[in-house]
């Protein structure tokens, strides 16, 4: 059963730095697609950041700000967020099992974990 863990959450100001964590509990291996989502109260869930192998895609949101990492001895993706801004807060997911299609839609991906709350203040 695939499960994935985010933690790393938490509250800031903006201007401030965090660092997203995502423990799988199935996956190995670089090649496997893992991507960073982010979900406001009253919004759509947005992709942020994708990895696979050596490709990474990250959000025009976000470019230069947020970078999407992974340690594959560890299965873990890491987001590490700087200059992180108001508009950023959200609860943000982890997910996996890419199902072939464009990175940036959500239903490309077959599992989920629960989220990990991200607030930042002015």
């Amino acid at each position: 059963q695939v499960r994935l863990v985010e933690s790393g959450g938490g509250s800031v100001q903006a201007g401030g730095s965090l660092r997203l964590s995502c423990a799988g509990s199935y996956y190995s291996g670089s090649a496997i697609c893992m991507a960073w989502f982010r979900q406001a109260p009253g919004s759509e869930r947005d992709a942020v950041a994708y990895s696979s192998g050596s490709i990474t895609y990250h959000a025009d949101s976000v470019k230069g700000r947020f970078t999407i990492s992974r340690d594959t001895a560890k299965n873990t993706v890491y987001l590490h967020m700087n200059a992180l801004k108001p508009e950023d807060t959200a609860m943000y997911y982890c997910a996996t099992g890419c199902r072939g299609g464009y990175w940036y839609r959500a239903d490309n991906y077959a599992h989920w974990g629960e989220g990990t709350q991200v607030t930042v203040s002015q």
